[in-house]
């Protein structure tokens, strides 16, 4: 299914996720201005599709380079209808397990949202830190600048997100990868410890954050220092 914040009556993403149930839906987006290209495009949708998973897709328009490509999309517009670069017949065959959002989704409510159990994403910073503190575990697909070191971060350090074998801005990452990716963030025992480490440090954030917290009291310091200058 496709929504538009666009078109008036429309069912919004939230309402769409109201009905489903808790930690069932994948979300996924490369962020404001992340793009793929076509046959990588493609490859995510056969991915998702194959995975049976429900999921909220935020698409923008591929890039028009090579497989490998992946660029910082500055234009803001849909420059093509859906049906053009996505394959044939998926928004009909996956009408009844999706929710497609062309350009942009409001992230922080969707990812606060209970329905939510994954967030395939480019691994930017502020996506990363929503993430972090809604408890919500992540495939890792960082696109350029210093994402790629928060993948690492999130994969290696925290045990939080799992990623593909190949960097996706080298190499096409495959349907099956995907499929198989998706699958163990979201239906298998395998997925479960990641899926308890996302919601350790979510708690951990929440503890830092309240009154007497080490964020709380730094920032508290940090107050009091710029009123005695």
């Amino acid at each position: 299914m496709v929504v538009s914040a666009s078109l008036p009556g429309s069912m919004t993403v939230i309402q769409w996720l109201d009905k489903q149930n808790n930690e069932s839906v994948l979300f996924a987006s490369f962020g404001s201005g992340g793009t793929l290209s076509t046959k990588q495009m493609t490859e995510l949708a056969w991915g998702l599709e194959l995975s049976q998973q429900k999921f909220v897709w935020v698409v923008r328009p591929p890039s028009d380079g090579d497989a490998d490509s992946a660029y910082l999309n500055s234009t803001g517009k849909e420059t093509r209808g859906m049906s053009e670069y996505l394959p044939e017949g998926f928004l009909t065959r996956t009408k009844d397990m999706d929710l497609v959002v062309p350009m942009w989704a409001n992230q922080v409510e969707i990812l606060g949202h209970s329905s939510l159990g994954g967030f395939l994403t480019h691994c930017g910073w502020n996506s990363t830190m929503e993430s972090l503190t809604n408890g919500v575990p992540m495939i890792a697909w960082p696109l350029h600048a210093e994402q790629k070191m928060n993948a690492a971060m999130l994969t290696e350090e925290l045990g939080v997100a799992i990623r593909p074998a190949v960097l996706p801005t080298k190499k096409l990452v495959k349907r099956e990868e995907i499929q198989g990716m998706v699958r163990i963030l979201m239906q298998t025992k395998e997925g479960k410890p990641i899926e308890e480490k996302a919601k350790k440090l979510k708690m951990s954030a929440e503890n830092a954050l309240s009154e007497g917290g080490s964020s709380y009291n730094s920032i508290c310091e940090l107050v009091k220092d710029i009123q005695s200058r």
